[in-house]
């Protein structure tokens, strides 16, 4: 029961996050479809490695709390824009993936699974006062609910012996090679052959390290795990990808981004 509560108020928050990012969509086009690509290729990536799988969503989804923790490990030195290029590219991510879960896994959403993710990130959407909502509620998924959440469905439930299975290694790889790859790859393409261009602040170099950053997503993937697989065998192996996905993402984006100050 506590899970669930906690589930329906992060969805909730993620979809005031939503709603409030579609206040500039000028300047979300570019993050948003970079976030598509860090969705599609860890998804190919994880399908040519577990053929037939259902698991595949699960590598799809960013936390924006875990990425934005792991960039506040830089404190001054982190350059702005990248924050924001991290923040907006997550928010779409979000909306990406509520996309996925009501299209490709809708026969799989039973009426309390619905309610407590598509059902709250709509009321969350459609909520007014929606900055000081998020002001009052980031902090508290941050701090609170997602540290719960994650020690009630991952943390206590890790089982070392299944490390090495073929399911945790997919969400490895697809996690931490294809997010960077898939971000990046899309945002050189559209700023290479469309109008579209990075903030003046911004450096491809730096998009690398929110690919990597990108690369951490526990909660939506262990929902949409819980949503799709049936076996405790596979979400074994799930939880253990995610985490060794999550840390691996974050040690490998916090050094690369370490490399560009904000003076530069």
């Amino acid at each position: 029961m506590l899970s669930e509560v906690l589930t329906f108020i992060f969805f909730i928050l993620i979809g005031l996050e939503i709603r409030e990012g579609l206040n500039k969509p000028k300047d979300a086009i570019l993050p948003a479809l970079a976030a598509l690509g860090g969705m599609l290729l860890p998804a190919l990536i994880f399908i040519a490695l577990i053929p037939g799988s259902r698991a595949w969503a699960i590598a799809m989804p960013t936390d924006v709390a875990l990425a934005i923790g792991a960039l506040s490990i830089l404190g001054k030195r982190v350059n702005p824009a990248v924050r924001l290029f991290l923040l907006t590219l997550a928010v779409a991510d979000d909306f990406f993936s509520l996309l996925v879960i009501g299209i490709f896994f809708r026969d799989d959403l039973h009426l309390a699974s619905a309610t407590y993710t598509l059902g709250a990130a709509a009321i969350g959407f459609l909520l007014p006062f929606r900055h000081r909502l998020i002001s009052l509620l980031s902090p508290i998924a941050t701090f609170l609910i997602i540290p719960i959440y994650i020690f009630i469905n991952l943390l206590s439930k890790l089982d070392f012996s299944v490390a090495t299975e073929k399911i945790s290694i997919a969400v490895v790889l697809a996690r931490v090679i294809g997010k960077v790859l898939g971000i990046t790859l899309f945002a050189f393409l559209f700023t290479r052959f469309t109008n579209l261009k990075l903030p003046q602040a911004l450096d491809l170099k730096e998009i690398v390290g929110v690919g990597f950053l990108a690369g951490m997503g526990l909660t939506v993937s262990i929902v949409i795990a819980e949503i799709t697989l049936k076996t405790e065998s596979e979400l074994a192996q799930v939880r253990m990808g995610l985490f060794f996905a999550a840390i691996l993402s974050g040690l490998l984006g916090v050094l690369w981004l370490k490399r560009f100050p904000a003076s530069l």
